[in-house]
């Protein structure tokens, strides 16, 4: 298995009315970090919080600035530190980052996803 390169394909694919916040994470952020939670309506994320209308991106996903435009984009979060669950836990699953095309995904673990699915959960354990 590949480090992240930072794509952006995890949070671009689900960063918009695929993911939720925990009840536990709205409160904190409304009582710790309005910046977060000024996007929550109605006890969901990412509003646009002048027109009340859901947004089909995370409001904090950002494109890295690089000087080399041929370089690929690189992908990074503005609330990283308080980003909600379903972020921190994705991806779980092998599966998940075939199907959603991770470059994280060597050829290796294709061949044996068992041993990659090993290497996966102790990354996960380490980044949680």
């Amino acid at each position: 298995m590949k480090d992240c390169n930072q794509c952006g394909k995890c949070c671009i694919k689900y960063g918009g009315g695929d993911l939720s916040a925990t009840t536990h994470e709205i409160d904190h952020w409304e009582n710790h970090h309005p910046e977060i939670f000024e996007y929550v309506k109605d006890d969901e994320i990412w509003f646009d919080p002048i027109s009340g209308q859901k947004l089909e991106r995370c409001p904090f996903l950002n494109t890295e600035p690089d000087k080399n435009t041929n370089a690929p984009k690189k992908y990074t979060c503005n609330i990283y530190q308080h980003r909600p669950e379903d972020c921190r836990t994705y991806p779980s699953l092998i599966s998940e980052m075939i199907r959603d095309e991770c470059e994280m995904i060597d050829a290796s673990d294709l061949t044996n996803p068992t041993k990659a699915q090993e290497r996966l959960d102790s990354l996960m354990d380490r980044w949680l």
